[in-house]
């Protein structure tokens, strides 16, 4: 079997390497898995990703937030620890945060294209920030505001 080598196999293999570089297992992960789909029988299955693949992702990053209040592991605050400005700060930062992200998933809709630049500064932001590669829907959303989309 031959690898069909088009412009977005090249961009997968350019994120697989920005992956490797910046210790991103998500990207290199993701992008290795999206180049053998590609390049396999398995082509068939991508529009099923396309089409849930985003709310599959959230449902098990919910979980994997939810998971160390269900072990145990981490304690509901009780009513008076509620009553503390930072649990309000923090709380509005969650709004805001998620209010981003459906601004971010919007966009990517309306302008995939914008997703690879988004996944690069990820992946620099990652390799040369010491940020976290959870950013592609934020940033997104953050971009959306910057643009003027909705």
């Amino acid at each position: 079997m031959s690898i069909q080598f088009n412009a977005i196999a090249l961009m997968l293999v350019l994120l697989i390497l920005l992956g490797v570089i910046s210790n991103n297992n998500s990207i290199t992960i993701s992008a290795t898995l999206l180049l053998l789909m590609q390049q396999t029988f398995l082509a068939r299955y991508i529009p099923f990703f396309e089409k849930h693949g985003l709310n599959i992702g959230i449902v098990i990053l919910t979980i994997g937030v939810l998971a160390p209040l269900v072990s145990g592991r981490i304690k509901l605050p009780n009513l008076m620890e509620f009553l503390n400005w930072k649990i309000f700060l923090s709380v509005a930062v969650g709004m805001l945060v998620a209010w981003f992200a459906g601004r971010g998933v919007n966009l990517m809709g309306s302008q995939p294209v914008l997703l690879t630049g988004l996944l690069i500064g990820t992946i620099l932001g990652v390799a040369f920030l010491g940020g976290v590669p959870v950013g592609p829907l934020i940033a997104a959303g953050i971009l959306s505001l910057l643009l003027g989309k909705i």
